[in-house]
């Protein structure tokens, strides 16, 4: 799914609630994260929730960067979910022009997210970020 297509979902529903609910879906199909992954090292700092995080790079020119993730929290497996979405099959590159805030605010994220959950997200895209910076160099 593109992210266009994801704010087009969110846009179907009518009220907050729904949109939570959707998430949870998301995260509840997301691909799952071998528990020999889940490791302090994969682990974002920063998050309420545990989540965990790790960084796949595929052999082609140029090399793509693909995420798996989990976490204990289903509003925030969604997310995490969402994020996968905007970041993994991608290059290093791409991923650090991605404007994630534009984003955000598209799906209205900025405005109805608690401020624990806001930092948290935050944390992943930093940790995303850091990952393919690393790619990169």
């Amino acid at each position: 799914m593109t992210i266009d297509e994801l704010v087009e979902n969110f846009q179907l529903f009518d009220d907050w609630e729904e949109r939570y609910a959707y998430l949870m879906d998301l995260g509840r199909k997301m691909p799952p994260m071998e528990e020999t992954d889940k490791t302090e090292i994969n682990r974002v700092k920063g998050c309420q929730a545990t989540v965990w995080l790790k960084a796949t790079v595929e052999e082609s020119n140029p090399p793509l960067i693909s995420f798996v993730a989990d976490s204990n929290s289903q509003i925030v497996k969604g997310l995490v979910s969402m994020l996968r979405m905007m970041f993994s099959g991608k290059t290093s590159r791409v991923i650090l022009e991605i404007d994630e805030q534009k984003i955000f605010q598209r799906l209205g994220l900025d405005r109805h997210l608690s401020p624990t959950r806001s930092t948290g997200l935050n944390s992943m895209v930093a940790q995303i970020k850091t990952l393919a910076q690393v790619v990169e160099s």
